[in-house]
């Protein structure tokens, strides 16, 4: 077993979460719109909310995919930048980060 069984179900979880939640948007998206025009404004506003939570879930989910990798391929929690490792706190904190404090973004 991996020494980051624990942090690699930590991040399924919230995958499955987002993926759960994205689902749910895109089906609100496709919601057929009120015939009133005022409503229609009301779901145009709702909508740009919708897509943009979607978006974010999107990168989430991206970056949440590429730390599994990591765990799967040996090298998380190693910085892809310098090399070094990552602190377990900033792990803790950001459990799919690629970077060291030092070479975050």
């Amino acid at each position: 077993m991996s020494q980051y069984a624990a942090v690699q179900a930590q991040l399924q979880q919230r995958l499955d979460q987002i993926l759960r939640r994205e689902g749910m948007i895109e089906g609100d998206l496709r919601r057929p719109h009120d015939p009133d025009l005022e409503e229609r404004a009301i779901e145009a506003e709702n909508d740009e909310v919708l897509e943009g939570l979607d978006e974010l879930g999107r990168a989430e989910a991206r970056q949440i995919r590429e730390a599994l990798r990591r765990i799967d391929d040996g090298t998380y929690g190693t910085c892809a930048r310098c090399g070094k490792p990552i602190g377990a706190a900033r792990l803790v904190a950001v459990p799919s980060t690629p970077y060291c404090l030092s070479c975050a973004p």
